[in-house]
């Protein structure tokens, strides 16, 4: 019987949050089948990241606010038990598929129990946990959903079309991972984790993210224009218009009030940036699969 402490601490809803780095890669798959969509799914935002939120929760102990939980209950000794049991579910999954995509959902995993585990915690490290966090929410789980919905292994880490949409889902991790942080200070100082929005200050990590978010679109916008897809270039910035809109509120507030950089609007800016990228990156799978081309027929 799980608590009702641990599935709060397992947070599946907050999946939807990556679920962008899934779209893009099951936009770009050549070798799409349904079960497969079906696994890959289930083992990356049932399993895998509810175990790496539930294993991160129970080593934090975090009593102040954490990504999408505004007052996180007391850890409970089921937990561990419970993200252990979900890491192996994710596996398994994985494997019904092929073991090489199973050995990425192990890596992917034991990087994000070495984030938090206190006999390495990544986490206190402010630019190698940055730099780590966004590689593997990013590029490598783009490479390992691509690989796992095509049926393929290790070989698509050394193919360019997918590292190099890979890396473009890093730099939209990189800009949004220090924001993350940045309600969390006080705790983080207590605790001893020395994270990146703690090394650039609040107003720091608001111009940190802006060089980031400004790299990101452009680097989007020659991905598109080198693939002739221009018109998929104008719908990208438009689902990005709303998401850079509420960014500059939000910071317009935090310059006149520090207060300001806190859970709500730091969810806030989650839900509006997942929302948007979400279904951009639906209707960039219909478009590139030419989905509804067929059904137009």
């Amino acid at each position: 019987m799980i608590s009702r402490s641990t599935l709060s601490h397992l947070r599946i809803p907050f999946s939807l949050f990556l679920l962008p780095v899934f779209l893009f890669a099951l936009a770009t798959s050549p070798n799409l089948n349904e079960s497969r969509l079906l696994l890959v799914f289930l083992a990356l935002h049932l399993f895998l990241y509810p175990s790496s939120n539930g294993y991160n929760s129970f080593y934090d102990r975090d009593e102040e606010s954490i990504g999408g939980l505004k007052n996180p209950p007391k850890v409970t000794p089921d937990l561990l038990v419970v993200s252990l049991v979900f890491f192996g579910i994710a596996i398994g999954l994985a494997a019904w598929i092929n073991w090489s995509f199973a050995s990425m959902v192990l890596l992917y995993g034991l990087v994000s129990m070495a984030y938090s585990h206190p006999s390495i915690r990544i986490k206190k490290y402010p630019w190698a946990s940055w730099l780590i966090a966004g590689l593997f929410q990013g590029c490598f789980t783009f490479a390992l959903a691509y690989a796992g919905l095509s049926d393929f292994g290790w070989e698509v880490m050394q193919k360019s079309h997918v590292l190099i949409p890979g890396l473009l889902t890093s730099l939209m991790l990189w800009g949004n991972y220090p924001l993350t942080q940045v309600y969390q200070h006080g705790e983080d100082s207590r605790r001893g984790d020395r994270t990146l929005s703690l090394t650039l200050g609040i107003k720091g990590t608001f111009y940190f993210a802006s060089v980031c978010f400004a790299l990101t679109g452009v680097a989007f916008c020659w991905f598109f224009w080198e693939k002739g897809q221009v018109s998929i270039l104008w719908t990208y910035l438009g689902a990005m218009c709303p998401i850079l809109l509420y960014f500059l509120i939000w910071f317009y507030f935090v310059q006149k009030d520090l207060k300001a950089a806190n859970f709500s609007w730091a969810m806030g800016m989650n839900v509006i940036s997942a929302l948007c990228l979400n279904v951009f990156f639906i209707y960039y799978f219909l478009e590139n699969t030419q989905i509804l081309q067929v059904f137009s027929y």
